[in-house]
This record gives C-alpha cells, structure tokens and sequence, in this order.
C-alpha cells in the first residue's frame, strides 16, 4: 500500500506532466487546427485580371451556356471603362435590389399598379426585382437565329429582350448585339389579349397585363427603377444546336430603360408557370445548373438537365404560397474558421432564406450577421482595418501583404448540409479594401438572401421536381 506522501508525489508528478502536455502538445493542436481552420491565399488570386480565362467545364454537356460576368473582359458587352460601375455602385444596386425582394416577400406589400404609358408615370413599385443581375449567358432567338446576350436570373420569372421598332428614339437603351426585330423573323407572333399566357402576367410581373387592340402587352418594373414593356409573343429558342424551343413565351420589349450593362434583356429561372424553367419542364424536368467564376475575368456555366453528381450535397427546398416564384431554402447555422456560432435557430426561421443568383452580397438576421461579424474581426485581429465599402462594413487593408489568412466560413442547411464556401466567396473589394461579403437585414423579420458571391465556384443544382437545392465543390473547374 502507497504512503500518503508517495500518493502526493505521484498525483502531483502527473499533474506537472499533464501541465507540459497542454502547453506543448495543446500548442500543436491550435497550430494544427489553425491551419485547417483559415484560407491562406495569394491576393492575387482573389482579384480579377485583365484578360479571360475559360472554364474547362462550359461546354461539358450538350445542353449548357456559358456564363460570364457582364463587367469583365470574358464578357463581349460593349464596355465603356470609364463607364464600368464602381465597387460603391454595384453595392448600392444590389441594395436597390435587396429592398425590392424584402418588399416583393412581405406579407404587407401591397399589390402591384398598372403600368402607365409615360415614363414620367411609372410607378415606383416592387413586383419584381434586377439591380444588379451581373451574370449572362448567350441564347438565339427567332428563326434565322440571332444570336443574344442576356442577364440570367432565378429571382425573376418573365423572359424578355429588347424589340424593334422601339416606341421612341428614346425608348431603347443601347446593347451590344443588333436588336431583335420580330418582323424579321418567320417564327413570331403576338400573343392575344384573352389567351392563358396573358393572363399568367400577372403573378409573374405584378403588373395585369393590358391590350393594344387584341394583342397582350406586359410591363415589368424592377427596384433599381430599371423597366421593359411590350408585346407578349411566341418564337423560337434556341439554347444549344441540339436544344430548341418552339413556342417559347416572352416579352417583347419596346420600351426600356434601365441599368442592364448593354445586354439585350433577362432569362427568367424562377419557379412561376411562365419562366424557362416551367416551359422547358418536358424536356429538363425542372432541372438546371449553374457555376458561377470566382473572378469577372474567368467564366463558368448554365446547365439544363442535368448538374448533380455522386459528391453533390442536397438540403430541400421549400414551396412558399404566398411567394411560389422563389427558390426557399433552410439556413440553419454558420460556422467561422471551424467554430460554429452560438446563434438560435429561430433566428433562421422567423422570416426564412431564399436562394438567389442576382443578388451579389448574401443578407443575415442582424442577430447573426453581429455574431459572424464580431468572430470573423476576432480572427482577422493582426490585420489592419479600412474604411467601410457602402454597406460592407468589415474591410482590411492589404496593400502591404502578398498572401493573407482568412477564416474558412461555412453556411448550414436543412437535412444537416453543410457547405463550406470558398475563399472569393467570403470577401469582396479590392487589395485595399477587402471587406467581408455578408451584410445584415435590417431587421429579424426580413427574409434572409443566399447571395451569388457566396455562390461561386459551386455546382448550384436546382431540383425542382425533386424538391431539392445542391453543392458540388469545384464546379466551374
């Protein structure tokens, strides 16, 4: 049997050793988990150059588009540099945008007004949102085909181009390619005023359609005050050479105005009976993909009928009555550098989260976004600060590094999906002032926005017949 001081020597050598191990050995596991736990990356690689570089991905299937951002060199938009919009103005956008969305999904927004004949007249109202839809693709249109460049938009749900003749020299804005003309086409058509489509209008643009003589006019206004009206017709679409749509119901645009960075006008991905989601469902089954670049100067890819593969990872997705054109998703947790924030779920669940590829900044309950933005500036403690860039309010400035250590941030969904964004989906700006790409709501109630930035680089597959929203990493590579 021990002695009672041989007992204490023993207990108290253990506990000196115990004390060692946790102050090297413990070290060493920081370290370790320090290392998976942040991005370590050239700045370089998160700022866009000056010239293309293509995706090996973007003609991996018959039945895909490429996609490139309307401001970067891949893009063959007429750009003006000078004109090219600021960091601050694009926020800005997006803002006008987020604003029009939280009024179009609020239970207390009213219905929309009609749409006047005069500009001067157009009401200021929220059926339907763009700011800035920054991501296009090319489609043909007409019969012979011309060849288009358009924003796509799973947020919106009418497809529509600009049409000559326009109703006024003024009435057009300039885009890059030559104007559709649907008198040049053997396919066209106008739709009457009491056909089915017509009157489909108006859940898809909030606005009821009206007729000049017997044929259907739409209008659309979106939350940048950005607008189209025109004849609602039929013809042909062509998506690949293997892919075309005869039939194909769109907006006929004779009047526009708006911040659309010279593209001929929007594709419409959400989920109402009009968009080409819905009027392509025979052949893609409600089924479409996408990858969003990392940088304006690289490209990525719009996919119909397929996109999942073996390590894609699905979370459901949700129908919402009041609001059925939106692609509603189950945000549940976030985690910064390995750590998950200790913030409730009924914070996620009060107003709900969508998914959405024409807003750039994803949007918080101000109840997370605090907590995310308080643990991410904990972790970013040696680097120094810069001035906030509109509504992004947490920026460093890295002028003087080469390479800098972000925290890894990952998103939580329903069905327990976790999804680990990449490191350009986390921060937003220039070397000088590169701020965290997140922002809050104004309030708990506002539905929360799964952004684009935060969106790149994945295979988004939206299953909409199979009631499910999914990741695959790498999908643009």
């Amino acid at each position: 049997m021990a002695s009672p001081v041989s007992s204490i020597f023993l207990w108290t050598s253990f506990a000196f050793l115990s004390f060692i191990y946790c102050v090297y050995g413990g070290r060493e596991t920081v370290e370790s988990r320090h290392i998976l736990q942040f991005h370590t990356v050239q700045l370089s690689s998160l700022l866009p150059a000056s010239v293309c570089k293509s995706s090996s991905k973007d003609k991996a299937s018959r039945s895909t588009l490429k996609v490139v951002h309307k401001h970067g060199p891949c893009s063959q938009l007429v750009q003006d540099s000078a004109n090219v919009p600021t960091h601050s103005q694009l926020l800005e956008q997006d803002q006008s945008r987020v604003d029009s969305l939280h009024s179009r999904l609020s239970r207390r927004s009213s219905k929309g007004q009609n749409l006047e004949t005069s500009k001067a007249k157009l009401p200021a109202k929220s059926g339907a949102s763009l700011g800035t839809g920054n991501y296009i693709v090319t489609v043909g249109l007409g019969t012979p085909k011309k060849d288009l460049s358009v924003i796509f938009d799973t947020g919106s749900d009418l497809t529509w181009t600009q049409c000559q003749p326009c109703a006024s020299a003024t009435s057009c804005y300039k885009q890059a390619e030559p104007m559709f003309n649907p008198a040049q086409s053997s396919t066209y058509s106008n739709l009457t005023c009491d056909s089915a489509q017509c009157s489909q209008l108006t859940s898809a643009t909030g606005n009821p359609p009206r007729c000049a003589a017997t044929t259907c006019v739409y209008g659309i206004q979106y939350g940048d005050q950005s607008f189209s009206k025109g004849f609602y017709g039929k013809e042909r679409l062509t998506l690949t050479p293997t892919d075309v749509f005869d039939n194909f119901f769109f907006g006929c645009g004779q009047d526009n105005d708006g911040l659309f960075g010279g593209a001929a006008g929007l594709l419409g991905l959400g989920r109402n009976q009009i968009s080409l989601v819905s009027q392509t469902s025979t052949k893609y089954g409600r089924l479409f993909s996408y990858c969003l670049p990392p940088t304006s100067s690289s490209t990525g890819y719009l996919s119909f009928g397929s996109g999942a593969t073996s390590s894609t990872k699905f979370t459901p997705l949700y129908p919402n009555s009041q609001n059925p054109s939106f692609y509603f998703i189950e945000l549940t947790g976030i985690s910064v550098g390995g750590q998950k924030l200790a913030i409730s779920p009924a914070v996620f669940s009060t107003a709900g989260t969508i998914i959405d590829s024409g807003t750039v900044i994803t949007r918080l309950p101000p109840t997370a976004y605090s907590s995310l933005r308080s643990t991410f500036r904990q972790m970013m403690s040696q680097y120094p600060m810069a001035q906030p860039l509109s509504l992004l309010d947490t920026c460093y400035d890295f002028s003087k590094y080469s390479s800098v250590s972000i925290p890894k941030i990952s998103l939580f969904f329903g069905g327990g999906t976790e999804v680990s964004l990449d490191v350009a989906g986390t921060v937003y700006g220039s070397k000088s002032q590169l701020c965290l790409a997140f922002a809050g709501n104004s309030d708990d109630g506002d539905v929360a926005i799964f952004g684009n930035r935060q969106q790149v680089t994945f295979a988004v597959v939206y299953d909409d017949a199979g009631k499910r929203l999914g990741f695959g990493q790498g999908g643009c590579s």
